[in-house]
């Protein structure tokens, strides 16, 4: 466990300064070369465009928020296998370790929280593939039983400062190197995600190209032209007044012409449906089946359905995210924090989100009911869990039958 930094000031720095804007010029061959690099190891160039496309793109910022932030409102609970003195003081340990941790990030430490944070931090990893904090521990401190207690500042850190060409992320402790080091176990705790980003950066292509097209044929053919006929000689006066008038009117194409004068019009503008809004549509309704399950308006047109179905998926996405983050915690934390403070026992306590049930608790307990009438045993622990109630202290009032 370390209780310093291994990314220094100059590093954040110096990686600050020499950003660059991967999207300002992307097109389908800029864009294949990103994702074979990441594919290949080299992160740094997908992971700075889909920050950037994640920021920037109306649709894709709302949809990734909200996927992140409904596990992040889950509540949490802390649970033991059993009731032995052992997973008491593991259970209580990890109650202060969590209740007490900041979560921040390593290029702008403005940016600061306690759990629900570190969550939506770890929940990048929906999107680029993976999420990275490096783990500061904060010196140990005794209870009142004399019992070591220890917390923790969770840094997240951009992927762009990691390589995987090793099948294994290494940190790159200067800008522009190829190979870093090693991530040292209870030090880096590393997120694994589905890497939505991948689909996503090609959707956000194919829908600003003809966005960009949509725009041009609206500044070409959105105002109609002005023409205006005048008996005046071109030069004089009059034509000069004519003139002027004519241009007031502040059209993109206008023309003054004498008596007689021909022109002879060029119409661009499309008689039918316009190809580019189906596009962007389809694009935009893409992303938000992406991060969010089933798009809701295609299902709910064609087959009345939608709202159910979407709020089905959404629910099995959090429950999804709410077990990945659970089971990151528990084998990259919670292991390493108990073993540092109990020695290498058996671990007896672990971190739970609590994601929205779509069980039917009633005929749930039925059942077990049901089945303890029959002389079935059930472990209370086990119980506890499975509906997610919490073992009471000791100096807690508890309810009774």
């Amino acid at each position: 466990m370390k209780y310093s930094s291994q990314i220094s000031d100059g590093r954040i720095a110096h990686s600050l300064r020499l950003q660059f804007n991967p999207i300002r010029q992307l097109n389908p061959e800029t864009l294949s070369h990103i994702l074979d690099s990441f594919s290949s190891g080299y992160l740094k160039p997908a992971a700075l465009a889909w920050e950037a496309i994640e920021r920037r793109d109306d649709i894709l910022q709302g949809v990734a928020a909200k996927r992140k932030k409904s596990v992040a409102r889950l509540p949490w609970e802390i649970l033991s296998i059993d009731r032995s003195p052992e997973a008491m003081k593991q259970k209580e340990a990890l109650e202060y370790f969590y209740n007490n941790l900041r979560a921040t990030h390593a290029c702008d430490r403005n940016i600061c929280g306690g759990f629900a944070l570190l969550v939506k931090q770890m929940m990048d990893a929906v999107g680029k593939k993976y999420a990275v904090h490096e783990i500061v521990y904060q010196e140990p401190m005794k209870n009142a039983s004399g019992d070591f207690l220890l917390s923790a500042e969770f840094r997240f850190v951009p992927l762009w400062f990691f390589e995987n060409r090793h099948g294994h992320l290494q940190f790159l402790e200067q800008e522009g190197s190829l190979e870093g080091i090693a991530l040292d176990p209870g030090s880096w705790m590393v997120t694994h995600g589905d890497g939505l980003m991948e689909a996503c950066s090609i959707a956000y292509l194919f829908k600003h190209l003809p966005l960009r097209d949509w725009l041009v044929y609206c500044e070409r053919n959105g105002m109609p032209g002005v023409k205006g006929v005048t008996s005046a000689q071109p030069g004089s006066e009059e034509w000069e007044s004519a003139k002027s008038a004519v241009e007031s009117f502040g059209a993109e194409f206008n023309a003054l012409m004498t008596v007689g004068t021909q022109i002879e019009a060029i119409d661009l503008s499309s008689r039918g449906e316009l190809p580019y809004p189906p596009l962007v549509d389809r694009m935009d309704r893409a992303m938000a089946a992406l991060w969010r399950g089933s798009d809701l308006t295609t299902l709910s047109r064609n087959a009345g359905t939608g709202a159910s179905l979407q709020g089905d998926e959404c629910i099995l996405l959090e429950e999804d995210d709410a077990c990945t983050i659970s089971e990151t915690l528990n084998q990259q934390v919670d292991v390493p924090v108990l073993r540092y403070l109990f020695g290498e026992g058996p671990v007896k306590a672990y971190v739970r989100l609590m994601p929205k049930t779509r069980r039917d608790l009633q005929a749930e307990i039925r059942l077990y009911r049901e089945l303890y009438e029959m002389g079935i045993s059930f472990s209370a622990e086990k119980m506890r869990e499975h509906f997610g109630i919490p073992i009471p202290g000791e100096d807690e009032i508890t309810l009774k039958k």
